[in-house]
């Protein structure tokens, strides 16, 4: 037996409507094209499917059984339509962000807050992509968007400045280097450098001011967490440096002094994203947060 989708919306509709002429007209067809159809589909079944004497029109035994696919069936199809239809107006998608950035949370979570008021239908999911290639993965579509300060170029891939900060570097107010307008690299020979367990390739400290001037800190300790560098910091255990919207809370944190990097090294982040994707709305909105929400945080 061979049962197409518009048999199970023609039971449907004869048996809310109760008659011909109602549920054609709710099926947009005329009287005898789904009379017709009843014919067919009752012919490929070998019973009948409604009491055809009966007024309102009703279903036989057998009719029943088909209306009880069509109930178990047609919701499942009109729901996916629906989600179909959402994704051809760019209502919901999927939004999976691999962040090259340890300390990005800072700022992600708080753009992400106000992306859900706009679009709660969008399924989002975050991925650190320090564990994993986010940059290949973005290619093969296991994640729709990476945040990274260090972007390769690729076929297909659109890269998006989103804003620009300055590391800064943080330590203890008793520190000797407190008493300093900006901070050298040559100052940190001297140091214990805390920093986020990450390859110095993609530490800024590193690339952008220490390897560049040949020095090194005496020693590197690395912790996982902002409140804990945060914490040995406070207790002059070493020094760290940080994005300036990381540390925008402890501006005016009697334990802690802030000061700039020699030279002020300025960095950039980026978003990568597939050019197909560069139409999607909700994907747009996110890039316009992502360049304006973080700027507000490191003014404060």
């Amino acid at each position: 037996m061979h049962i197409e989708l518009r048999h199970l919306r023609t039971i449907r509709a004869i048996h809310t409507a109760g008659g011909l002429a109602r549920a054609a007209e709710q099926l947009n067809i005329t009287q005898s094209a789904l009379s017709h159809q009843i014919r067919g589909l009752e012919d490929q079944a070998g019973v009948e499917l409604f009491a055809r004497r009966a007024r309102p029109m009703r279903l036989t035994g057998a009719g029943m059984r088909l209306l009880a696919l069509a109930e178990r069936v047609l919701p499942d199809v009109d729901a996916l339509s629906d989600e179909f239809a959402a994704l051809r107006a760019g209502r919901t998608g999927r939004l999976v962000i691999a962040i090259e950035c340890h300390a990005c949370f800072d700022w992600l979570l708080p753009v992400l807050g106000l992306h859900r008021r706009v679009w709660p239908d969008v399924d989002v999911d975050i991925r650190p992509g320090l564990a994993f290639g986010a940059m290949p993965a973005l290619e093969r579509a296991e994640v729709d968007l990476v945040v990274t300060s260090d972007p390769e170029a690729a076929p297909g891939i659109g890269l998006h400045p989103l804003f620009d900060y300055h590391p800064m570097c943080l330590m203890a107010a008793a520190n000797p280097l407190a008493a300093r307008a900006e901070v050298t690299p040559a100052d940190l020979a001297a140091q214990h450098l805390i920093t986020y367990p990450v390859d110095r390739s993609r530490l800024d400290v590193f690339t952008a001011f220490l390897d560049p001037a040949g020095i090194e800190p005496r020693s590197v300790r690395q912790v996982e967490l902002t409140a804990v560098i945060e914490m040995l910091v406070a207790a002059d255990r070493g020094v760290a440096v940080l994005p300036d919207w990381v540390l925008r809370r402890l501006r005016d944190a009697p334990d802690f002094a802030l000061r700039p990097l020699a030279g002020r090294p300025e960095r950039r982040l980026f978003a990568a994203i597939r050019a197909e994707d560069a139409g999607l709305p909700y994907l747009a909105h996110f890039l316009r947060l992502a360049r304006t929400e973080p700027v507000k945080l490191q003014r404060g």
